[in-house]
């Protein structure tokens, strides 16, 4: 009986009969009748799991209902009984499912009471039907499985199996007929379905043929040869409708990722089976000035890789250069701290010069242009020490160069005139004029009264080194040392001598002059001297004395008083000179003016008066140019500044000039005005600036600024989103020229390697962001007969491998088979034992029948076709009647009426057996069977 389907309009009466045939045994006619029959247990009720047991052990199973006309044949036909009857449908997966076919319950045949099912108590799985009840006989309930009934199986009459292993024997009115399974037909299911012949091209083929060449279930394995994939379905299966599962497959070169030129550098492929696939060769070189790092040739492998790692081309670096010692060093670099293309540029400090090149370049053979150069101290003239002095330098840099500083002295009774020291300046001059050493002077002497005076002079008159003798004029006597000498402290040797005269006539005082007269010997008289002295101002000119001599004539001639004379003035440097005189150019009470050129302040007195000592006073003023504040260079800048008059001051003029990455803002000079302030305004270093970066699509950007927000000096570092992978470089800096460093980069999703197709299977996929890519996810499902083992879905994670294992296909597993006592068993297995469309082949030995189908085949379902059969002895001569072919068709033994005699003889038989306790043990004590039939044996003819 098919359970699936509704079965054939049948009679209940006990006379019904269905397709007979009949033979002649004796003078006994036997009428063999092929159909179903009811069973029901009249001894003890089970649990739905043993009432199941118990029908699966004495008959086929728990009776499957078709039609109304069935339920109401079993109303009718069964005994009243208070638990009512189990029957064979049960909620599996919550769906109502009948359990011989595990097909589910249409609503067509539902038979439910009114309110049913309801899952009172959340577990009512399996079904009772009321039989005889006073309300809604016939209907069914849901109750739960552990409760006690009667269990209610029926036994099928297609026994033996008439559609061998190819079909389903469905029972109909007195008869039955073979619906083929997919991919046999013919009455008895003995035709196979034939698929074209498989002629694959560049693919390896190996073949399994169930049926014959090529035919229904045949299955066809492809391969490739190493490094080549395959392109379509691994496995193919020819199908009922004489297709194949898919097309031919064919052999592709595996791929490997295409390869790029590395940066700076040049790619030459030669290709064996197609761009960038197994086989092909890649040779990699780089431009003049940069080195390969990494293997020169890539080879594509089989396993879709390239050898050795992805090369580079980094600049030929030269060797680091220094600054050279007092200067500096200021560096460009293309590729690279220096590296090809790299350019320096040398400078000195201030008061040093360059020798040798300014600027050098490293080039392709990883080598600095020209020679290293030196910064040297600019020198100043060579000085000599001044006469009657001497000379003590000390030097920083070498002799009488800049930062040389020369200390000046002079010998003893001699005095410094000019600067003590002096200084080589950064231009190669010396600070200050050169000084000289001058004699120190005594006082001048003049002759006594009446007396002379002879003096000689080493190093001018009255000074150190001079010597004077005295005399008297004739009458008169010397009074006092002969000579004296000018010594080292400006001091003369020994007293004032004097001369006593005879008397003479009266003289009288010069103009601006006093007479002073000593008279020895009478007022002007021999040895009477008269001294003449000047007013203050004014220096006595002529003999200081006179003497009455003894001729009575006085020495000499009258003396005169004229003003004293200061030295001459002369006009300062820079600056001018106006004077007024009273008593002749410069003499005493002269008054002179200084004043200075713009620009220039005076140090010193503006005025000086010629005093009667015949000095000035106040020392010589001299006109400084007016000083500037300091000047500093600009942050990130330098100064560079020449002076005409002195450190920053009138006149000088500072340069103003950035370090690389910098640029000047405001004015490039600036010069000191005489006003003592600098003109324009102080300018600064501002960093250059770069274009504002943005991060990549799927990216982060991260920026660190020296100078500001995206200038000069600032470096910034991208990254990608998990699941992503930057593509081009990592930082990029702001240069000096106010471009960055490298190409934008770019986040492309990080790939996996594409699935293959679990055999006997299938896979579905969707890709977010690129084939196989992070993100992509793949569902696997298996064809009819197989189930999945391992995970249903694989996700490409961010770090480019599937989540979870390959999962495969794997045949649905039928319970293993034994073979019957008394008999054997032969199987064949297309896809491992006891699984997916294994068939297996029952015989029994000389002496026994088989009791039930010859042939099990395991369905998709994971259920065999039919319960295993059994040999049971022949031990009557009516039963090899009863089983024997009629018309090439096998009639089941359940089918027919037996005398109680022959049932008793064949239960008593079959008891006797070990099989039998243990089919009995999970059900304890079964009891008997009731038996009631919709078909009847009729041994009247």
């Amino acid at each position: 009986m098919s359970q699936g389907t509704p079965s054939p309009t049948w009679l209940p009466s006990l006379l019904r009969r269905s397709r007979t045939s009949s033979s002649l045994t004796g003078a006994v006619m036997w009428v063999e009748v092929g159909a179903w029959t009811y069973h029901y247990s009249d001894q003890g009720d089970y649990t739905w799991e043993q009432a199941r047991n118990y029908c699966q052990t004495f008959f086929t199973d728990l009776v499957a209902i078709q039609n109304k006309r069935e339920i109401e044949y079993l109303n009718e036909s069964l005994p009243f009984h208070g638990r009512y009857y189990w029957i064979g449908i049960r909620k599996l997966g919550g769906t109502w499912t009948w359990v011989g076919t595990r097909k589910a319950l249409t609503k067509e045949a539902e038979n439910w009471a009114a309110g049913e099912p309801n899952n009172r108590r959340s577990n009512q799985d399996c079904v009772e039907i009321y039989i005889k009840r006073q309300r809604e006989s016939g209907k069914w309930n849901d109750e739960p499985c552990n409760r006690k009934k009667k269990a209610l199986c029926y036994r099928a009459s297609c026994q033996p199996f008439p559609c061998s292993q190819r079909g389903e024997c469905v029972e109909t009115i007195g008869s039955y007929r073979c619906e083929c399974y997919p991919g046999f037909h013919g009455p008895e299911c003995e035709d196979v379905v034939q698929c074209t012949e498989l002629e694959p091209k560049g693919a390896r083929m190996n073949c399994s043929h169930p049926y014959g060449n090529f035919s229904y279930n045949s299955t066809c394995v492809f391969g490739c040869q190493e490094g080549f994939e395959r392109q379509g379905a691994g496995t193919l299966r020819c199908l009922p409708s004489q297709q194949w599962s898919a097309d031919t497959p064919t052999c592709t070169a595996i791929t490997c990722p295409a390869l790029s030129a590395p940066d700076r550098g040049d790619l030459n492929c030669s290709h064996l089976h197609g761009d960038f696939t197994f086989g092909s060769t890649c040779a990699f070189s780089c431009q003049t000035g940069f080195a390969l790092m990494g293997s020169e040739t890539h080879e594509c492998t089989a396993t879709g890789t390239w050898t050795g790692d992805a090369p580079r081309c980094e600049a030929i670096t030269c060797p680091r250069l220094s600054a050279p010692d007092r200067g500096e060093l200021n560096c460009s670099h293309l590729h690279g701290d220096f590296a090809f293309g790299s350019t320096c540029a040398f400078s000195c400090q201030m008061g040093f010069a360059l020798m040798g090149p300014e600027t050098r370049e490293c080039t392709a053979r990883g080598t600095w242009t020209g020679d290293s150069p030196r910064c040297e101290a600019i020198a100043c003239p060579v000085l000599s020490a001044p006469d009657q002095g001497k000379l003590n330098c000390s030097h920083l840099h070498g002799d009488f160069a800049f930062g040389s500083t020369c200390a000046f002295s002079c010998q003893t009774g001699f005095v410094l005139m000019g600067l003590e020291s002096r200084e080589c300046m950064a231009m190669g001059t010396w600070t200050g004029d050169a000084p000289r050493c001058e004699a120190i002077t005594c006082p001048r002497l003049s002759a006594p009264d009446r007396g002379e005076l002879n003096c000689s002079h080493l190093h001018g008159d009255f000074a150190f080194g001079s010597t004077c003798a005295f005399s008297c004029q004739t009458g008169f006597a010397l009074m006092g040392p002969e000579t004296h000498e000018c010594t080292a402290t400006g001091t003369w040797t020994g007293d004032s001598p004097r001369c006593e005269a005879i008397t003479c006539p009266r003289l009288s005082a010069p103009d601006r002059g006093e007479l002073n007269c000593s008279h020895l010997h009478g007022d002007f008289a021999f040895s009477s001297t008269c001294a003449f002295s000047c007013q203050t101002g004014f220096a006595l000119m002529g003999p200081e004395t006179r003497e009455c001599t003894a001729t009575g004539t006085w020495t000499g001639d009258a003396p005169r008083c004229e003003a004293i004379t200061c030295p001459r003035l002369s006009a300062p440097d820079r600056g001018e000179l106006n004077c007024s005189h009273l008593h002749g150019d410069f003499t005493f009470g002269s008054t002179c003016v200084f004043s200075c050129q713009t620009g220039f302040v005076l140090t010193g007195l503006e005025s000086h008066e010629c005093t009667a000592m015949g000095t000035w006073t106040g020392d010589a003023p001299r006109c400084k140019a007016i000083t500037c504040p300091r000047l500093s260079a600009p942050d990130r800048g330098g100064l560079n500044c020449s002076h005409l008059h002195g450190d920053f001051a009138f006149g000088s003029t500072c340069a103003f000039s950035c370090q690389t990455g910098f640029a000047l803002m405001g004015p490039e000079t600036r010069e000191c005005t005489a006003t003592g302030t600098w003109t324009g305004d102080a300018p600064r270093c501002e960093a250059i600036a770069c274009p504002v970066l943005s991060a990549p699509d799927r990216g982060e950007l991260n920026c660190s600024h020296l100078h500001g927000d995206f200038a000069f000096g600032s470096t910034c570092a991208f990254s990608c989103q998990t699941g992503f992978a930057l593509m081009g470089p990592e930082t990029r800096e702001c240069t000096a020229r106010g471009t960055w460093t490298g190409d934008a980069p770019r986040c492309e999703a990080i790939k996996c390697s594409a699935l293959a197709i679990p055999k006997m299977g299938q896979a579905a996929c969707s890709h977010l962001h690129g084939d196989f890519a992070f993100g992509s996810t793949c569902t696997f499902s298996c064809q009819t007969g197989f189930v999945l083992m391992g995970p249903e879905s694989r996700e490409c994670t961010a770090t480019g491998t599937w989540t979870g294992d390959s999962p495969r296909c794997e045949a649905v597993s039928c319970p293993v088979l034994d073979p019957p006592s008394r008999g054997q068993l032969t199987c064949s297995h297309v896809h491992g034992n006891f699984t997916y469309n294994s068939t297996c082949t029952f015989s029994c030995e000389e002496g026994f029948v088989r009791m039930g189908a010859e042939v099990l085949w395991c369905a998709a379902t994971g259920n065999w076709t039919r319960h295993p059969p059994v040999c049971a002895e022949d031990g009557a001569p009516f039963l090899k009647q009863v089983l024997a072919y009629s018309s090439g068709t096998a009639l089941a033994v359940a089918g027919i009426v037996l005398s109680g005699t022959l049932i008793a003889f064949l239960a008593k038989r079959l008891s006797d057996r070990e099989e039998k306790k243990q089919l009995l043990n999970p059900t304890s004590d079964l009891g008997s069977p009731g038996i009631f039939t919709n078909a009847a044996y009729d041994a009247n003819l």
